[in-house]
């Protein structure tokens, strides 16, 4: 009688996966990856962390090294003076602290750096008002089909080149202002000492307030974008009771909606803080490129990335290479400013930061 499952003391069927041989290829690197997929994420995870630190170390350190020979010359006085001479290029070479330069230069970079501090500082004046009101109105008041494209619009201008702007501001926006707008500001501003600053004379359009307005204009879609996405985020129920507790829609938006999105609008403040400081060629344009301190805030003037941009040519030509050495320690000290404010912003978003939303709160 046969035996079922084959004859007995035979050897038993040898697998058909064995009998085949390895897998192919791309089965193995499948198998490989699940097997190491944790340490892949984790790998992946610490040069996404790493990356952006290590780029920026390398910048400030190649910047650094670069900057080297003029800080050694400049001192402390590139920081407070005022005093901006290339010297005699075709003089003799002297020789200050075995760092070789032309005759006379001297570098004081005060004006540059007030330029760059202060137009930043009056383009967010300008622009956190604006952007918070824009994305309040988009969320809050607006109906979908008028928000939406009108949210699209922000959005498309914050693409629109630096230079085309720029072109705008120079040849339409500006001498607009100075004819139609600077002269009331200046005729109608009380007779008080801070404010005699924006007194006249108003200029022909090119200068320190028509580059502020522009940077503003510049910075609200980012600061705008950002506020109207945070402000769709806060739940309708503590804004709903602060409206049932008989609260009027400006306290609703300013003891629920603003609190709750607080540490959110600085930090899109700061991304806009930090495109203003940094704005080349918009600035270069309507700027003026004045080395000094403008006398009234509609009179020309510069910052620290438009004079890299309009004078590196120039510095080109300098032998000793002092010259762009001095650009190099100013674009460290627009680094050194630029980190300074994201710390800063920092401190201030851990200090007010809160979770859920504070109603009634001081």
């Amino acid at each position: 009688m046969a035996s079922v499952g084959g004859v007995a003391g035979s050897l038993p069927v040898t697998p058909q996966t064995e009998s085949m041989g390895k897998p192919p290829l791309p089965r193995r690197i499948g198998d490989f990856a699940r097997r190491n997929e944790q340490g892949a994420w984790r790998g992946t995870g610490w040069v996404a962390v790493v990356l952006p630190l290590a780029a920026l170390v390398f910048a400030v350190s190649v910047l650094a090294v670069k900057a080297w020979p003029a800080i050694r010359v400049n001192g402390m006085y590139f920081l407070y003076g005022r005093d901006w001479t290339y010297g005699n290029g075709y003089g003799a070479v002297v020789h200050t602290d075995g760092v070789a330069h032309a005759q006379g230069a001297h570098f004081g970079a005060w004006a540059i750096i007030w330029g760059t501090l202060v137009s930043s500082g009056f383009a967010i004046i300008i622009a956190v008002p604006l952007s918070i009101g824009a994305a309040f109105a988009l969320t809050e008041r607006m109906p979908t089909w008028i928000s939406r494209p009108l949210g699209f619009t922000i959005e498309i201008l914050a693409g629109i080149p630096s230079v085309v702007i720029g072109l705008w501001g120079i040849l339409t926006f500006g001498p607009w202002l100075a004819q139609h707008v600077y002269p009331v500001i200046a005729n109608n501003m009380p007779d008080v000492p801070i404010l005699q600053y924006f007194r006249n004379p108003v200029g022909e359009g090119e200068g320190l307030m028509s580059a502020s307005i522009v940077l503003a204009l510049m910075i609200v879609p980012i600061i705008a974008s950002t506020t109207r996405d945070l402000f769709s985020q806060v739940p309708p129920l503590p804004k709903e009771g602060a409206s049932a507790l008989g609260m009027t829609d400006w306290e609703v938006a300013n003891k629920v909606t603003l609190p709750w999105v607080r540490s959110g609008i600085i930090g899109a403040t700061v991304l806009g803080l930090g495109r203003a400081l940094g704005e080349t060629i918009a600035i270069a344009m309507i700027g003026g490129a004045s080395l000094q301190i403008p006398h009234t805030a509609y009179l020309p003037f510069t910052t620290v990335a438009a004079t890299i941009l309009s004078q590196l040519d120039g510095a080109l030509a300098d032998g000793t290479g002092f010259a762009v050495a001095t650009l190099a320690e100013l674009a460290l000290v627009l680094a050194v400013i630029s980190v300074a404010v994201n710390l800063i912003a920092r401190l201030i978003v851990n200090r007010t930061g809160r979770v859920g939303a504070p109603v009634g709160g001081a």
